[in-house]
């Protein structure tokens, strides 16, 4: 063991050593290798964000939810659009059919949404803000936090009350410094009371809704003012969560049923609406970054190539340089397996310098990037494991043919030089 740690130790000082005494040489060497970690993890970094914004922003829509959607989720809707445009929007009556009848749903809730609505506190006022009306299970179904305030209560909701919640940057624009809660504002033509004011959600340019610019009401209190009919151009919006242990392929079985019934559909005629779920989305983004990835690979990959040939070459001439010590180890009883050791370890620690300096340059990058844009990005532990580990893999395929050559030097005549 004491003799595999002095290897160790030996060849790392070795390494240094051909690294300080030879620059040039080892660093055009350890360029490609530079290069082809800096590839690889940018490129797989960039698309762990990527991924990673994205799915938070979608993350606000819940989990093993199914929605009601004129559109598929699919490409379909685009090719098709015409079609289903033609299709009803999701209706209360399609809501209040599947709350009284499902079995398989825990929870189902309703949304109406538009636009272009000034709403005003004193002199300041906010244009072109959504305003969104839904019912009392919306608060169960989607990720939304309330930073200051609290939620509807049963009755505000039932009575359809001029209660409203701002969202974070609403909640700025009106307000600033002054606490908004419990102040009067003027919406729709009448008076509300602020009740609440959504956590700010960030510039996760991926949100699906930004709730950081709606303003919240009981979806009893917007049909009151807004045409929320299928002739008016508000958007609506259908999702029921399953029950514990229940797989979205029984719940949309059941849905189908239901709204079939609420639409009045007969047998012979086809479904007019789409049931959706994260889970399409999802797998179609995950196939899309490991596409990317692939790419950011291909593209390293080369440039490791190229590395490697590169060190396997600081390696020969290394062995070379050598010879008559090499001989001079085996000739006092050095085995095999120490002077192969000792090569290999030589280029393995040479190659982890050239991957820990791409992995610099990636930090750098991605940091740079992080500051100047609204778009985070991190380098991630496991991400630099990859990167070590790929310079490991490297540096044992550089170095394990002169590490063997040198390995195998008959004593006698390796002395002689």
């Amino acid at each position: 063991m004491w003799i595999i740690i002095k290897i160790f130790y030996e060849s790392s000082l070795q390494a240094l050593g051909s690294l300080m005494g030879n620059k040039l040489r080892t660093f055009l060497s350890l360029l490609g290798i530079t290069i082809g970690i800096f590839c690889i993890i940018a490129i797989k970094s960039a698309v762990d964000s990527l991924e990673t914004n994205i799915l938070s922003g979608f993350k606000e829509l819940g989990s093993d939810v199914v929605y009601v959607d004129k559109f598929p989720w699919s490409n379909d809707a685009e090719i098709n659009y015409w079609k289903y445009m033609k299709r009803p929007q999701a209706s209360i009556d399609d809501f209040e059919m599947i709350q009284e009848n499902s079995k398989l749903g825990q929870l189902s809730a309703y949304a109406v949404e538009t636009g272009g609505k000034t709403i005003k506190y004193k002199s300041s006022s906010v244009e072109e803000a959504g305003l969104m009306g839904t019912t009392y299970e919306y608060r169960d179904i989607y990720d939304l936090q309330i930073e200051r305030g609290r939620l509807f209560t049963p009755m505000e909701d039932k009575t359809g009350a001029n209660t409203v919640i701002l969202g974070y940057e609403i909640a700025e624009a009106l307000f600033e410094k002054i606490d908004p809660i419990g102040k009067d504002v003027k919406l729709l033509g009448q008076k509300y009371k602020v009740i609440g004011v959504l956590a700010s959600e960030g510039d996760n340019e991926f949100n699906f809704i930004s709730y950081d610019e709606v303003v919240w009401v009981t979806y009893n209190n917007i049909k009151r003012f807004i045409d929320v009919s299928e002739k008016g151009r508000a958007w609506k919006r259908l999702a029921v969560k399953a029950k514990p242990g229940i797989e979205s392929k029984e719940l949309k079985g059941e849905m189908t049923s239901l709204l079939r019934r609420s639409r009045r559909l007969r047998p012979a005629e086809k479904n007019n609406f789409s049931l959706n779920e994260m889970t399409a989305i999802v797998t179609a983004i995950e196939g899309v970054m490991t596409a990317l990835n692939w790419a950011g690979f291909i593209i390293g990959i080369f440039s490791l190539v190229i590395g490697m040939f590169s060190v396997a070459n600081i390696m020969f001439v290394s062995v070379k340089e050598r010879t008559n010590l090499i001989g001079i180890k085996k000739a006092i009883g050095a085995k095999h397996y120490m002077i192969l050791l000792e090569f290999l370890v030589e280029s393995v620690i040479l190659c982890i310098i050239g991957g820990m300096v791409g992995l610099a340059f990636v930090w750098t990058l991605l940091t740079i990037v992080s500051n100047t844009t609204s778009f985070p990005m991190s380098l991630s532990f496991s991400n630099m494991l990859l990167g070590v580990i790929v310079s490991v893999l490297v540096g044992i395929f550089s170095g394990i043919l002169p590490a063997w050559m040198a390995s195998r030097l008959d004593p006698v005549v390796a002395m002689r030089g």
